[in-house]
């Protein structure tokens, strides 16, 4: 897999990070460099971590499922695409502005409830760190390029989020879910032998 590649992934995995960046702005009084910055290391750290542990898992199941690991991936990168079409749908996510109070604001970012949310939204960042296990993939390169892509596509999340409110989410969604199931079909057509 080229670093072409894993940075589209990486772009395409970002997307769920992106839109509840957005969430998490369109709640928040104001925005400044730092609180984007918390949102952001959140969201990237954990979405580098969770491909990580599924390549870790990917590993042990390697060599008995070898002969059908394109079909894995073009199968798991088809439905997490589909989830994030699906997710771009849902009109539920954020929060009106109204009646929400300072200390609300605060514990907002609090590292329970910031945790919860990173972890919810790098589920499909495990799932594609199993896909990880199966094709010629350099580790560092692609967690790396995850966790930076999910941190800077956060930060700007949580401004465009502040500024705009919900406008973007549902597209960020759609693209990213749409990436996926075009990358999976490429790995599936590629060692199928039909690219």
């Amino acid at each position: 897999m080229s670093l072409l590649e894993l940075f589209i992934i990486a772009i395409a995995v970002s997307m769920d990070a992106f839109a509840a960046a957005i969430c998490k702005g369109f709640s928040l009084y104001r925005v400044n460099i730092k609180t984007a910055g918390i949102v952001g290391i959140y969201f990237g750290t954990f979405q580098a971590i969770m491909p990580l542990i599924g390549y870790l898992l990917g590993v042990q199941f390697q060599s008995k499922i070898s002969a059908i690991d394109h079909w894995l991936a073009f199968i798991m990168l088809g439905l997490i695409g589909l989830s994030f079409i699906k997710e771009s749908r849902d009109k539920s996510c954020c929060p009106p502005m109204e009646g929400i109070s300072e200390k609300k604001l605060r514990q907002s970012l609090s590292f329970k409830r910031m945790s919860i949310l990173a972890i919810a939204t790098s589920i499909d960042a495990l799932a594609v760190g199993v896909t990880f296990a199966f094709l010629d993939v350099n580790l560092l390169p692609a967690v790396s390029f995850i966790g930076i892509i999910t941190f800077l596509f956060s930060m700007l999340g949580v401004k465009l989020g502040n500024i705009f409110g919900i406008k973007y989410k549902s597209k960020a969604e759609f693209a990213g879910g749409l990436i996926l199931i075009l990358m999976g079909a490429k790995i599936l057509l590629e060692h199928t032998g039909i690219l």
